[in-house]
């Protein structure tokens, strides 16, 4: 028995020693967390129509960033408000590109969906997830706003209310000193 706690006591002190060693550490993986003040990640994508958008190719230009799927409530909710920033003149004339990455469904779901509601932005299809990943969209929708310098200057985790909601958070962020 005292064998036994003795083993026990040894791999407690080990364990510990190891989670000490390893709090120490640095994690270099945090620093390629999109976030605001950093650089958009670059990425390369097919639209609809099967042609390669990519990223690096929209610079000189302000854009966001919108992660969502056809399954999901609150994306549904909010693309009658993208297609509203869409249209809006103020935001076309100052260039605004709006990305609608759709995380994983197949084209023609993503298609169908977008006929039905009448959209008619440029949507994104990232089948793999792997753009999802990079720009940490675990919960969605997710929206980037994304400076004419490719520099990522907002983030919002959840659903637009209102064109409003879009309007303002373009005011105060990518398009503060256009406007």
């Amino acid at each position: 028995m005292v064998k036994i706690i003795k083993i026990a006591l040894a791999l407690m002190v080990m364990l510990a020693a190891g989670l000490a060693v390893a709090g120490c550490q640095e994690d270099d993986s945090l620093g390629d967390i999109p976030a605001p003040g950093r650089p958009a990640p670059d990425f390369q994508l097919q639209d609809l129509d099967g042609q390669t958008v990519s990223l690096a190719g929209l610079r000189g230009r302000p854009f966001l960033i919108n992660f969502w799927a056809t399954w999901c409530g609150p994306c549904r909710m909010e693309m009658p408000f993208l297609q509203q920033v869409y249209e809006d003149p103020k935001w076309s004339e100052q260039g605004l590109v709006i990305l609608a990455v759709n995380l994983g469904e197949p084209a023609a779901t993503v298609e169908g969906f977008m006929e039905e509601n009448g959209l008619s932005f440029t949507v994104l299809l990232d089948t793999s997830r792997e753009v999802g990943r990079a720009y940490n969209a675990a919960l969605i929708p997710t929206t980037y706003f994304v400076d004419k310098d490719g520099i990522i200057q907002d983030i919002k985790i959840g659903v637009f209310r209102s064109k409003a909601d879009i309007d303002w958070k373009l005011l105060n962020s990518i398009m503060k000193d256009e406007s």
